[in-house]
């Protein structure tokens, strides 16, 4: 009885060290910055291991706050998640800060925590430029690609019994893959954010070829994620976002990577802020994509 008591007293204390990001980056070193590799102008591979958006720089910016508040240079490693992996990858201590294109919703909350929005997403429908397609009811017995472990998932259901249709769900393994379906023919249509969607179309061989359409899906925040239960890592986040926010250099950010010609084809996103980011940036918070709902 006293060994396995022990032993729940030990892992009490580690769950409880993992949570200090903080004297965990300071005794290391290092801090792992988790990526994705196609999140659009958000967070994607510039190749060699190098990484490059929106959400990227603005962790570059909290970083930056982190080594003052450790009193440290850091090492800045980067590491390549999915929409899988990239939950249990922020929980077991692999990445520190997870940097891609995250719903903040309330089931995700039990597990990690978010800084305040950064971004709040509208989920669209990519389609070929001929294909006639104009609305999701017009996906009725189409093939509808999407991303697995995406909340899109979800979206698509949802929407299948709303409007009283039935399509075909094929599932990439990233957000490139999932566009690589619509582009060869294998999905009429590829449902995600609405940023991933112009990151990617911007990004092919033709983008003349591939058009936005249709309502909007769903609205969602998406933000920086982070370990839970942990105030002081998260503080440094929220105020470096903040701040940012404040002094208007996170519209100069936003301008620099969704207006502007970004590497590494030096092509534009093309996607101007919304009213519903804007919002966000004036009115700070880290609400899941459920309050978004009830408006």
């Amino acid at each position: 009885m006293k060994k396995h008591l022990l032993a729940l007293a030990l892992a009490a204390i580690a769950v409880g060290a993992q949570a200090d990001t903080l004297a965990k980056v300071k005794g290391s070193g290092s801090i792992t910055m988790g990526v994705r590799d196609s999140s659009g102008a958000l967070s994607y591979t510039l190749g060699d291991g190098k990484y490059a958006g929106f959400h990227v720089e603005l962790c570059q910016r909290i970083i930056a706050n982190v080594e003052k508040a450790v009193g440290r240079k850091l090492e800045t490693k980067y590491q390549s998640v999915t929409s899988q992996n990239r939950i249990p990858l922020t929980q077991n201590g692999t990445v520190d800060i997870e940097c891609g294109s995250t719903t903040n919703n309330a089931t995700r909350q039990k597990d990690v925590a978010f800084a305040v929005t950064t971004y709040v997403e509208e989920v669209r429908i990519a389609v070929k430029a001929n294909s006639g397609i104009t609305s999701i009811a017009q996906l009725n017995g189409k093939n509808v690609a999407t991303t697995t472990g995406t909340t899109s998932v979800q979206t698509l259901r949802r929407n299948e019994r709303a409007q009283g249709i039935n399509f075909n769900e094929i599932y990439g393994k990233d957000h490139a893959d999932s566009f690589l379906l619509l582009e060869s023919g294998r999905a009429d249509a590829f449902v995600m954010d609405g940023s991933i969607l112009a990151g990617n179309i911007a990004n092919a061989k033709n983008p003349a070829d591939f058009k936005i359409v249709g309502e909007v899906l769903s609205v969602e925040p998406i933000a920086i994620m982070l370990r839970k239960d942990d105030p002081a890592f998260k503080k440094v986040a929220d105020d470096t976002l903040m701040d940012l926010m404040k002094s208007g250099e996170m519209a100069k950010i936003y301008d620099k990577w969704f207006l502007q010609p970004i590497p590494p084809k030096n092509v534009k996103v093309g996607l101007a802020l919304s009213d519903s980011t804007k919002g966000a940036w004036a009115a700070p918070n880290d609400k899941p994509m459920e309050d978004y709902a009830k408006k």
